[in-house]
């Protein structure tokens, strides 16, 4: 059995700023679950996957990218808002966590340049700046520079988002901020190099955005935000700068911050290797024990954690207030109720590897997708899911196609 402090610690209340409260310090991050229908609303699929989950005792659900002008995907089948929304076509998926103590909070992106090609032949970005890689090129179009009209309506269209969603029954946002998505390029100094006020002041964009989403929810409705720790490329978004962010959302009042990190071009949230992963998740503590020191927002953190004794220990050296659990969830679904009861289980890697690391990184996405998938369709988890099966399920062609359905 684990410690019973730790899993008294864990089963604690969070109450946020908003005056909300988390049921515990349990979280599934979001993961991007490639479930919306050919008009990029939630599919009954959708609803199941997030009704078995909140069963499973999760006490935040954060859904994956849900994307606020159905123009711009990172994956053809992410949730979309429509031009003219209505909240009713998304309250049967805020209900899938009817009977639990479960919040269910919408995360909202924007994928700016990184929508692949055969989803835009130009996405739009801060700057025109292409990927520097040149595989990445091949699947990623150049982008065009957004003009101030256009940026002025996205934040428009990230409070009609927000604004819609609550309205459908959502318990909270999140805004993501992270993973070279559009707000994390308005952040960093490579993709934003205007000279207009969103240039000059780069954290402009996404605090225009909160405080836009705020205006449109409310005081009392969680807010929260994912943001890089830093870009991990030379010359990008550092740690410093982005310590500052943290302090300047603290005072624009969000609720929760997510600590993340990477891009498409460094892609620390992908974990290429099981070292590299082991140095990324002590690396994000590390800088939340930092953010710590410069605001009072709840914090939490995704990735590493396997015991009800190693999360509760992360809580009591004052790091974050929430764990975060993505992957995991997917191989185990109510991997949060039975550690909440004490049970010895930890949260288990089972994806396999082929020795390659692009392929690997495709695969790490691909399995746990398919898992995924299988829980939303009412089939077990299949463990046992072999490299080769999961690929050609995938439909894999060549590596590349690694970067065509990456998460947020």
């Amino acid at each position: 059995m684990a410690r019973m402090g730790a899993v008294e610690l864990l089963a604690e209340p969070v109450e946020l700023r908003c005056g909300a409260k988390l049921p515990h310090r349990i979280a599934k991050s979001a993961l991007s679950e490639q479930l919306g229908d050919r008009r990029n609303r939630p599919s009954a699929e959708l609803v199941e996957l997030y009704r078995t989950w909140a069963r499973g005792g999760s006490g935040l659900l954060c859904t994956g990218n849900v994307m606020v002008d159905p123009a711009a995907l990172g994956e053809p089948r992410n949730v979309a808002l429509p031009e003219k929304p209505d909240a009713a076509e998304y309250r049967t998926w805020a209900d899938a966590v009817s009977g639990t103590d479960a919040q269910l909070w919408v995360q909202l992106n924007h994928p700016g340049r990184q929508s692949p090609r055969f989803l835009s032949r130009q996405p739009v970005a801060p700057s025109a700046v292409p990927f520097e890689s040149r595989g990445i090129r091949s699947v990623f179009a150049p982008p065009r520079e957004l003009t101030g009209d256009e940026i002025e309506a996205i934040i428009d269209r990230f409070a009609l988002a927000a604004m819609t969603f609550v309205e459908a029954g959502f318990g909270g946002v999140q805004l993501h901020g992270a993973h070279g998505y559009l707000i994390s390029q308005f952040l960093s100094p490579l993709t934003n190099r205007r000279t207009d006020v969103w240039g000059q002041r780069r954290s402009r964009f996404l605090l225009e955005v909160v405080r836009a989403v705020r205006g449109a929810i409310g005081d009392h409705v969680p807010l929260s935000v994912k943001l890089n720790s830093a870009d991990f490329q030379r010359g990008g978004f550092t740690e410093e700068e982005s310590l500052a962010v943290v302090r300047e959302l603290g005072e624009a009042g969000i609720d929760l911050l997510e600590v993340s990190g990477g891009t498409y071009e460094r892609a620390a949230m992908m974990g290429m290797t099981r070292e590299s992963t082991s140095r990324r998740e002590a690396y994000f503590l590390d800088y939340a024990t930092k953010a710590r020191k410069v605001t009072d927002v709840a914090l939490m953190v995704t990735g590493g954690f396997s015991t009800a004794d190693g999360m509760a220990d992360a809580v009591r050296f004052g790091a974050l207030d929430v764990i975060g659990l993505g992957r995991p969830l997917t191989v185990a679904p109510d991997l949060v109720g039975r550690l909440l009861d004490g049970e010895e289980i930890g949260a288990e890697r089972l994806c396999p590897k082929t020795g390659v690391k692009l392929a690997d990184s495709w695969l790490e996405i691909q399995w746990h997708t398919q898992q995924m998938h299988r829980i939303a369709a009412g089939k077990p988890v299949d463990r046992r899911r072999g490299a080769l099966r999961s690929l050609v399920h995938a439909g894999v062609s060549d590596p590349l196609n690694a970067f065509r359905r990456v998460r947020g």
